[in-house]
């Protein structure tokens, strides 16, 4: 794990997440959106505003490094419909990059893929001012929740997740604030701790969300699981 010098008190609330600079502004009191260009059937509603984000992941060397293995790479997109101005609602649609990868670890006597390290991009939109992304709002502590809900993973349903603590990672070129948590998951019939990390932050234009899992007792996994942080690469 990082120093203890390194490492920040918890805090009573998780920060929000940073805005994007990437917005488009409604016009004055008509409420007319300002065009750029590709913009035009938005503006008339005939069609979504599309954005795309960046795909980001661990580079090969740290995969190499703590033995994690890519299982999926996907791109989804999501659609959402908001108002921009005078009860004019238009449609968006974002286009989001999750990347898994996993790792045979020994637990209760057998190996199995308990661990396990995913990351996601959502482009970081603002139109109208209203912020065009369905995890701005969420503290990492309901990231780690969802992003649960997206993995696939042989640690089963983790549950009675809490705060652990706070401490900071150089990735992607600036200091990034990182949490850990504790779950509790069940093996055979048998509940252990797991831990997880998270950190999420904005970089080129984009919502990054990293995290790692994996038994709390495997305290190497919990090294291994910096590596992969601090190796990020976005765009890839």
């Amino acid at each position: 794990m990082a120093s203890s010098s390194n490492r920040r008190d918890s805090h009573d609330n998780d920060r929000l997440l940073t805005r994007s600079r990437r917005s488009l502004l409604a016009a004055g009191a008509t409420g007319t959106l300002a065009l750029t260009a590709g913009c035009l059937d938005f503006a008339l509603g005939n069609g979504p505003l599309e954005f795309s984000g960046d795909r980001v992941a661990p580079s090969d060397g740290a995969l190499e490094e703590t033995g994690y293995a890519e299982e999926s790479v996907e791109e989804r997109s999501i659609e959402e419909s908001a108002e921009v101005g005078l009860g004019i609602e238009r449609e968006f649609k974002a286009g989001i990059w999750q990347s898994t990868y996993v790792k045979d670890v020994s637990v209760l006597g057998g190996e199995r893929e308990a661990a396990l390290f995913t990351t996601l991009s959502i482009p970081a939109v603002e139109v109208a001012g209203r912020s065009f992304n369905p995890l701005e709002d969420l503290s990492n502590g309901e990231l780690v929740e969802r992003l649960l809900g997206e993995v696939d993973s042989e640690a089963g349903r983790i549950e009675g997740i809490e705060h652990e603590e706070s401490f900071g990672l150089d990735i992607l070129g600036d200091g990034r604030d990182v949490d850990t948590f504790i779950g509790q998951s069940t093996y055979d019939g048998e509940e252990i701790d797991v831990e997880l990390t998270l950190t999420s932050f904005v970089h080129e234009d984009d919502l990054l969300v990293l995290l790692g899992t994996h038994p709390e007792v495997l305290a190497e996994e919990s090294a291994n699981v910096e590596v992969l942080l601090e190796s990020a690469e976005h765009p890839v």
